[in-house]
């Protein structure tokens, strides 16, 4: 007795001590506890013995409460990572490929518990102010690996894991650091997708309305219908040679059925014949009387024979009549079931083609145009592809030669029934399947690799065309010749619509234009790269109004043709288009033409007409395509308010304004010039973007510049700063300028504030000397905006001063630029001068501030002086018409863009003539 209340004391003393067991199941152990703990100092035995009955029952029970809370917990508490390791192998598929495409999926391995406890959703990755929330984390988890992978010994799989980390480290870092936000979304997408797939794999039926995982669904969904329709052929394989085996049964039985059928007949016939005899026999026998019954007992049993005979005979005669009918039966109900197999494998099988041609090959190639803006494309989207379409390959190729095998037996063996005849659907189904083989391979006919969507006459180009289906049906046997040509607009009209004649126009000569596709084991696909075309000539369509050349687009033909079958049976001319191109035949021609081509890739709809766009498009729309420019080009994209400020200058309102319900048309695009200026929104955006890309790309992923900013509201913020405080911002009045804008004190008012800009720094001033060291060279800047000190910001990026004390070959001491600024002295910034205050030396639209020349105590620059590169103003007068006529010629200048001309880069040309 007194072990057993020990034990039933002891009992819920040992549950408690799990913390995980609720308040409820607490207060149950705690009063079963107690009403032991009351009957452990009572003397009746009896009583306590049955009380302990009861307790044990509600300790048991409480047992089972705790049990089942505890599992509970445990399967609410386990972490996301370890229930999608846990998922179903088709699932773990697709994390691996998502993982692969966006994120190391060894980081996620090893530091699951920590990216799991972020508050990543408390991040938005569209909010630039929360981007100091995205640099910690990237910073921390950095710092997370390099820890982990310094305690990782150098020994035996550790060296390799410890390698791994440090590549990983690296593209963390040259990845994400440009653009910490992108870092957040990306491991966001991710642990969404985890969620999504393991909410699916626990509910089968639940909806995913994640694009990603949608996806991933549908991909899941054509691979099993794929493995469906093998399956089905292999079916169907496997009856039409049962139906064979059947058939050729048949026929020989039915060719010697004839000769069965005589030969019974005749051997019933002769019993017959021999039955009569006997018969007759019997009667004279009866008739003569005497003692004859033996001899009549021996006719009568020799009678009862050949019935016995003769009846067995007829059966046999039945029978192979019976016998050969129901084999015929067999073969026409194997004939209507393989049919009928035959049309619903047809119907499925469109309909998957249809997933994958009409569907997933015309989404790679929309995704494919958009990459030509910037965006992101996955790599191995075309392999996947590739891998559909040969299996749709192999099992259409396998139906139809199985049909056609179904129409040689049928052939040598004609059952004129008519459930057959009503049911003939054969002739039909041969042709629409030789029609979806014909869609396939025409359709996976593509260009893998775009031509240049800018090209420029007389330079070398490449593009690469890829067959899906090469590396099926044979046709990589016989390579195919490829051709390439370029034809117009109206052409690529005319091809679409089934013109003949079409195929062999053209609007140009292209060098290196054929060559034979090749067929890599490797990669297991059929293909050819043209590594060297050339466009030497192009004929322009007549003009359209005010349309520029950089308005008018072409495109490059790819066709071939090629046979397939037993003697060439089908033949194929396949051939496809490249996305439009604009033709230039200048270096300043570009900036308009990738505005063509821009505004076309971005907004074309799909099954357009060659190459119809819309005439205007929302400016969400529009601002999509900038942020996407500018990211592939620069590396960071454009935050919500460098938006809001292009939207201003579009539209001539205030960045503090709402343009989402605005709309913006090619014209504001690309045709009309800014209020005040003589240049287009685009070629503005596009000279900022080029400076940014060639000058300025570590700065502005730093976020050292704060680049898109008008000067009315750089004036605002510096204003309420210390004096010294600058920022950069990109110049509103030039193209492909920065600006310094930074708070002084007022020269005529001390005490007061006043903001001042030096004139912009273009890429001939940066090249000589780059922003950060002129942002150096500058005392009066001490702080970038808001506060961070100036050298803090810029230190990594300032070149060195320190010259080696050597001399050139000529023996001359080389000096050295620095940029200085004279304390302003003017009137405070006005809005309508961008150049204020005014540089010491030179004034023009590109002047910088004041920069001269001066010897550094530790000689060698390679930096030549201003004063030996610039000759005097007054050689103006000397210079002759011809002589500035070719210096104008030597330049790489637009003629719109006259007015846009810096005198100062006329005169060295001039200098050089003379």
């Amino acid at each position: 007795m007194n072990t057993w209340l020990k034990r039933a004391r002891e009992t819920p003393r040992k549950i408690l001590k799990y913390k995980e067991a609720n308040w409820n199941i607490k207060n149950d152990l705690t009063t079963t506890r107690n009403t032991i703990n009351i009957l452990y100092d009572s003397s009746d035995t009896d009583a306590l013995w049955n009380i302990f009955k009861i307790a044990s029952s509600q300790i048991n029970r409480v047992k089972y409460q705790f049990t089942k809370a505890l599992c509970n917990h445990i399967c609410t508490s386990m972490s996301l990572w370890a229930k999608t390791q846990q998922l179903p192998p088709e699932y773990l598929k697709q994390i691996e490929t998502i993982y692969a495409t966006q994120f190391p999926i060894e980081v996620r391995h090893y530091f699951a518990e920590w990216i799991e406890e972020q508050p990543w959703s408390q991040v938005d990755e569209n909010n630039s102010q929360h981007e100091q929330y995205a640099v910690q984390l990237l910073v921390n988890l950095v710092q997370l690996i390099q820890d982990k992978s310094d305690e990782l010994p150098t020994t035996g799989d550790f060296f390799l894991l410890k390698l791994r980390f440090q590549n990983v480290i690296d593209q963390l870092r040259e990845k994400y650091e440009p653009s910490p936000l992108a870092f957040v979304k990306v491991v966001k997408s991710c642990l969404n997708l985890e969620e999504a797939l393991v909410n699916q794999a626990e509910n089968p039926s639940l909806v995913i309305e994640d694009p990603t995982v949608q996806q991933l669904a549908t991909n899941k969904q054509i691979s099993k219908d794929i493995e469906t329709l093998q399956t089905w052929t292999s079916v169907t394989d496997a009856e039409i040679k049962q139906l064979q085996d059947k058939q050729e049964a048949l026929i020989i039985q039915w060719k010697n059925s004839p000769q069965i059928t005589a030969q019974l007949g005749n051997g019933i016939q002769q019993l017959q014949q021999k039955l009569e005899f006997v018969k007759t026999q019997i009667q004279q026998t009866q008739q003569g009387g005497g003692d004859n019954h033996a001899e009549l007992e021996k006719l009568r049993n020799e009678k009862d024979e050949l019935m016995t005979r003769e009846k067995d005979m007829s059966a046999q005669l039945k029978n192979v009549q019976t016998e050969l009918a129901a084999k015929a039966q067999e073969v026409i109900e194997l004939r209507s079931t393989l049919l009928t197999k035959y049309k619903k494998s047809f119907l499925f099988l469109e309909d998957v083609q249809k997933k994958v041609i009409d569907v997933e090959l015309i989404a790679w190639k929309r995704k494919q145009q958009l990459s030509g803006n910037g965006a992101p494309i996955e790599e191995k989207l075309l392999d996947r592809l590739q891998s559909w379409s040969e299996s749709l390959a192999e099992i259409i190729w396998k139906s139809r030669q199985q049909i056609l095998q179904f129409e040689v037996l049928r052939t040598r063996l004609p059952l004129n029934t008519s459930t057959e005849n009503q049911s003939d659907i054969l002739p039909d189904l041969n042709q629409k399947i030789t029609a979806l083989l014909s869609s396939l391979v025409t359709s996976t006919f593509v260009v893998e690799h775009q031509p240049p969507q800018v090209l420029k006459k007389e330079s070398r180009f490449t593009a690469k065309i890829r067959l899906l289906v090469g590396g099926k049906l044979n046709i990589h046997m016989n390579p195919p010749t490829v051709k390439a040509s370029i034809i117009s607009e109206e052409q690529a009209r005319g091809l679409l619509k089934s013109d003949v004649t079409a195929k062999d126009a053209d609007s140009g000569d292209i060098l290196n234009k054929e060559g034979t596709m090749e067929y890599h084991d490797g990669k297991g696909e059929l293909s050819i790269q043209f590594r060297n075309m050339q466009l030497k000539k192009i004929k322009r369509a007549d003009k359209k109004g005010t349309e520029a050349v950089t308005e008018e687009k072409f495109c490059i033909l790819f066709q071939s043709d090629f046979q397939l079958g037993i003697n060439g049976e089908l033949m194929f001319q396949v051939w496809t288009l490249s996305l439009p191109v604009v033709v230039t035949v200048h270096g300043n021609q570009e900036c308009n033409a990738l505005a063509t081509v821009l505004w076309d890739n971005q907004f074309a709809e799909p099954g357009r007409t060659p190459f119809q766009v819309p005439s205007q498009v929302s400016w969400t729309l529009m601002s999509q395509l900038l942020n996407t420019k500018f990211q592939s080009v620069t590396g960071r994209g454009l935050c919500a308010e460098n938006l809001k400020y292009l939207a201003s200058k579009v539209f001539g309102g205030k960045p503090t304004d709402e343009y989402s319900n605005h709309n913006i048309n090619w014209s504001l695009f690309n045709k009309d010039t800014l209020p005040g200026r003589s240049f287009t929104f685009w070629e503005w955006f596009y000279a900022v973007m080029r400076l940014t890309k060639d000058h300025l790309k570590n700065l502005w992923c730093d976020k050292t510049i704060i680049g898109f900013v008008s000067k009315q509201q750089a004036q605002e913020w510096l204003q309420m700063r210390p004096v010294g405080t600058f920022l950069c911002r990109f110049s509103d009045s030039e193209l492909g300028g920065v600006t310094i804008a930074w708070s002084a004190e007022d020269p005529k008012s001390p005490g007061e504030r006043q903001v001042w800009n030096l004139a912009p720094y273009g890429t001939k001033e940066i090249n000589i000397r780059t922003l950060a060291d002129r942002i150096k060279d500058l005392p009066q800047l001490t702080h970038l905006f808001p506060d961070i000190p100036k050298d803090q910001a810029f230190s990594k990026y300032y070149t060195t001063d320190t010259l080696p004390d050597i001399k050139d070959p000529e023996g001359y001491i080389k000096t050295h630029l620095i940029n200085t600024l004279t304390t302003p002295g003017a009137a405070p910034m006005n809005y309508d001068n961008p150049s204020t205050p005014q540089a010491i030396g030179y004034s023009g639209p590109d002047s910088p501030a004041s920069i001269y020349s001066q010897p550094i105590s530790t000689p060698g620059s390679n930096v030549t002086s201003t004063n030996n590169n610039l000759m005097d103003l007054g050689a103006i007068a000397e210079a002759s018409e011809d002589d500035m006529l070719d210096a104008f010629i030597s330049l790489d200048y637009n003629a719109d863009n006259l007015n846009d001309m810096s005198l100062m880069e006329i005169l060295p040309s001039m200098m050089a003539n003379n």
